[in-house]
């Protein structure tokens, strides 16, 4: 990942301003150590922060088209940049990098070029011949990009929102899969695919398909001239990734520079559910596999420094971005600056366990369209921003464009929880990497139940959490919290208190708006709340909070009704959890 900031419109030209820029640009450095560079023109910058991933020894930024009238400033990968190249066989290039190709894109087809890239950026481009810009996100928001507005009329892009928030009096997340130009004055969507729509797709499911889609997404990724590897947490997806990411790195250009071993990470509290199955994928796929350990209170220690770095104060994320915060760190201290991660899964399967209450297919496949399109709020930001801290890069093969087409055209009846037909969450995924001639994973692990990552690094960690808030805000506090906070108000003391840090950071109210709210249970959105009314009085982000599907929950109840668990969940028993979550909620 790299770091971009750029201005246009600025009243001030001065030397001051100048090193203004450079000062806020430096606030992006955590995610760009390797180069800095600023091109000015006029009252335009364009500045950034390099974290060299392809062709580290000549492609600093920003980048130019032959005679220099185009200059760009990219944060992201573009997969298929050497295929891009083909088609522009008239342009002279002047670097190996990926992100060269969109100066000579624009030259080529103008502004409607963007849907032609496969990859994950934010970018900036100026065309200095009229002093027009450009601004785009990929398709899903994988890469983080917010917009400002001066006082002086100026115009703001940066990756992050504290490289603008001081000089801007407005400033908001740039939608994903948008295109912002200054010819047309305003945003457009870029990215149309059928499934934006939320009509419910009728395509059939071929596991055979979806596989081939998948390992093609996996393996376009390994695209990389420094040391990488995968996260591995030892649930379906992350194991899924790098199953198929050793199975291909051999014949991958990577392994030739760094060797056909692959390098897995996984972080947790010693004991914890994340650090066995991930050892265990680990010893069956021969991977060279990394453990980290972290203790809640170091966790805690790093909450405030988390807050800052990830910029939101959603309860959920700041969970799971502590111990990947955490994580990253010891992975740059490996020398490793690109993981692959398994993000997006959850999202187009219906994988949360909440999903097993959806009532019917149409509201499941639309739960799953809102909830990729808010993932650039929650999931894509938590795996960028907390990765970036450390000057690591994470991809996310789920999240790839075609595999999305792919996953989103299957019937949703296909991805429903049918215990009935022996088809947990999932299925459908599981089922296409089920092979018994070349197996990608043992069958335990193939059907392993969903952890949510800040569920599987220990459970003690979210009460450690829940503890610690309580010490920090009391009950006076919490009940006058409307009034302090009358946006987006809190309603537990964990969410009081990561809110207090944040707003001490951002204390703007452009910054808290950035940040989405709304009642929520096991990560759902607010619409599918309403699939359970006992839901309603139970509205916590953990995984366990879906009682009567997590088998954590099962095991409570089993214990405090005396009922066996060990041929599974019985019907009886989920009719005792709704009971119990409606009598003591």
């Amino acid at each position: 990942m790299c770091g971009i900031l750029a201005v246009f419109g600025c009243i001030d030209n001065s030397q001051a301003k100048r090193s203004r820029i450079i000062e806020l640009s430096r606030r992006l450095r955590h995610r760009g150590p390797d180069w800095s560079g600023l091109h000015c023109n006029g009252d335009c910058y364009l500045a950034h922060q390099r974290l060299a991933i392809v062709d580290p020894a000549s492609g600093d930024q920003p980048l130019y088209n032959e005679d220099k009238t185009v200059v760009v400033t990219v944060n992201g990968e573009i997969y298929n940049h050497k295929a891009l190249r083909e088609k522009l066989k008239n342009h002279q290039f002047h670097t190996g990098s990926d992100c060269e190709v969109i100066a000579h894109l624009y030259e080529e087809y103008g502004e409607e070029f963007v849907d032609m890239l496969d990859g994950m950026f934010s970018f900036v481009l100026l065309d200095t011949r009229d002093n027009s810009y450009i601004a785009a996100r990929d398709a899903i928001g994988i890469t983080p990009l917010y917009m400002g507005w001066g006082l002086d009329g100026s115009v703001w892009f940066a990756s992050e929102m504290k490289a603008l928030s001081d000089d801007c009096e407005r400033f908001v997340s740039f939608l994903p899969g948008h295109i912002y130009s200054s010819k047309q004055g305003g945003l457009r969507r870029w990215y149309n695919p059928p499934w934006y729509t939320e009509q419910i797709p009728s395509g059939p499911y071929d596991p055979l398909v979806l596989r081939a889609a998948f390992e093609k997404a996996v393996t376009k990724r390994l695209m990389t001239d420094v040391p990488f590897g995968v996260l591995l947490s030892g649930g379906l997806d992350s194991s899924l990734v790098a199953s198929v990411a050793s199975r291909h790195l051999a014949d991958s250009e990577a392994a030739c520079q760094w060797g056909s071993q692959l390098h897995t990470f996984c972080i947790g509290l010693k004991g914890s559910p994340d650090l066995k199955a991930a050892r265990e994928v680990a010893d069956y796929l021969g991977t060279r596999h990394h453990e980290f350990y972290f203790t809640v209170q170091e966790g805690i220690d790093a909450l405030e420094e988390v807050i800052y770095h990830i910029e939101t104060y959603d309860v959920t994320t700041i969970r799971a971005s502590t111990p990947m915060f955490l994580m990253s760190r010891k992975i740059k201290s490996l020398g490793v600056k690109m993981v692959i991660s398994g993000e997006g899964s959850d999202e187009i399967f219906g994988g949360y366990l909440y999903f097993h209450k959806a009532p019917n297919k149409k509201e499941f496949h639309e739960e799953t369209c809102r909830k990729i399109k808010a993932l650039h709020l929650y999931d894509c930001l938590r795996a960028n921003k907390s990765t970036s801290a450390w000057g690591v890069e994470a991809r996310v093969p789920f999240l790839d464009k075609e595999f999305l087409d792919t996953a989103m055209s299957i019937d949703p009846e296909w991805k429903m929880v049918r215990p009935d037909l022996g088809r947990i969450e999932k299925w459908i995924l599981r089922n296409a990497f089920d092979d018994d001639q070349k197996p990608y994973l043992p069958k335990h692990i193939l059907y392993r139940q969903k952890e949510q990552f800040s569920d599987g690094v220990g459970y003690s960690w979210i009460d450690g959490l829940k503890d610690h808030a309580n010490e920090q805000v009391t009950d006076a506090m919490l009940m006058n919290a409307s009034f302090v906070y009358p946006e987006n108000t809190p309603t537990t003391k964990e969410a009081y208190y990561y809110r207090a840090v944040f707003e001490k950071f951002f204390p703007k109210n452009a910054a808290r708006s950035t940040v989405p709210g709304g009642p929520s249970v096991a990560c759902s959105t607010a619409k599918a709340v309403e699939w359970d009314a006992s839901w309603s009085k139970n509205l916590d982000p953990s995984g366990r909070a879906a009682l009567g599907v997590h088998e954590a929950a099962y095991e409570k109840a089993a214990e405090s009704k005396n009922i066996s668990t060990t041929n599974g969940p019985s019907q009886k028993l989920q009719e005792v959890l709704v009971e119990k979550t409606t009598t003591v909620a």
